[in-house]
């Protein structure tokens, strides 16, 4: 098999790529420079001659909160570049796996969402990623799209990077308590992902760490696994806000992997330990 994996610069793209290295699957990696998404000339030249078997989509815009002041650009990444890559993939038949978020839904709630739910994105962010989704349903047969959430990894800035460079300067921090969900590990889910690319069984999926927590909960765990010693105080996200809305429910049912045969990953905190470990976290820079 030989799978082309974009965005390979990025946390999730990145760990793909190790993954399928790992298991001696062929891989082709590529990013903005060997292959602009939003090029569809460039996108088709690149997939042709690569022939590739399955293509792995992690390449995205994720500035959450830029997007509402760069909505032209995210769209061409998120949407109009998603389109380009699930153009050619339904013309030559090729398995395309689409990595979307928990911000394609309104966020309202307390239930889990389910993969086939009603889409309702509150952000420009969330509604691109919603464009790309819909993109792929209407030109790609063998479609797997896969919606992860509060992502971290070794390869990028996210959460955890910023709570331990911040625990350096503050003894003092506060974190929003009012949206809820589950962390993901890339490390974890690039072995899903790969495991899935492998198969037939399409269709839309949830993947995140088990387990669920408020950004508050996640910040004190951080701390208290690195043993730092921060005082973390809750507050709302009216008393943080930020340019681009969030989603209180980021509640994910994962279900349909278990129904599928597909291995759940392990905790977040389990996640959480393993992901200090692995970056080496002993007081230093991260």
């Amino acid at each position: 098999m030989k799978v082309l994996v974009t965005g390979v610069k990025g946390q999730l793209g990145h760990d793909v790529m190790q993954e399928l290295k790992k298991r001696e699957i062929e891989a082709i990696g590529v990013d903005i420079e060997e292959m602009d998404i939003t090029d569809e000339h460039q996108v088709k030249i690149v997939i042709e001659e690569a022939a590739p078997d399955a293509v792995i989509h992690c390449a995205a815009y994720t500035a959450v909160d830029a997007a509402e002041d760069h909505e032209e650009i995210c769209r061409k990444i998120n949407a109009q570049g998603t389109e380009n890559i699930a153009k050619i993939c339904g013309d030559r038949d090729i398995k395309m796996m689409y990595i979307s978020t928990d911000y394609v839904f309104d966020g309202q709630g307390t239930r889990p969402w389910e993969p086939d739910d009603e889409r309702d994105p509150l952000n420009v962010y969330g509604q691109t990623k919603y464009e790309g989704e819909l993109a792929v349903e209407k030109f790609v047969e063998k479609f797997f799209t896969i919606r992860i959430a509060w992502v971290f990894g070794v390869n990028g800035k996210n959460f955890i990077k910023t709570m331990l460079n911040l625990g350096k300067t503050h003894d003092q921090l506060t974190v929003v308590n009012d949206q809820t969900g589950s962390p993901t590990y890339t490390y974890d889910l690039a072995r899903l992902l790969v495991d899935m690319i492998q198969t037939d069984r399409y269709g839309r999926y949830h993947a995140t760490n088990e387990g669920i927590c408020t950004w508050y909960e996640f910040a004190c765990e951080i701390f208290r696994q690195a043993k730092m010693d921060v005082k973390v105080s809750p507050v709302t996200s009216a008393e943080y806000p930020a340019k681009a809305k969030r989603p209180e429910n980021s509640r994910m049912s994962k279900e349909k992997l278990t129904e599928n045969g597909f291995e759940l990953l392990p905790p977040w905190q389990d996640a959480l330990s393993r992901y200090l470990q692995e970056i080496g976290y002993e007081g230093g820079n991260v």
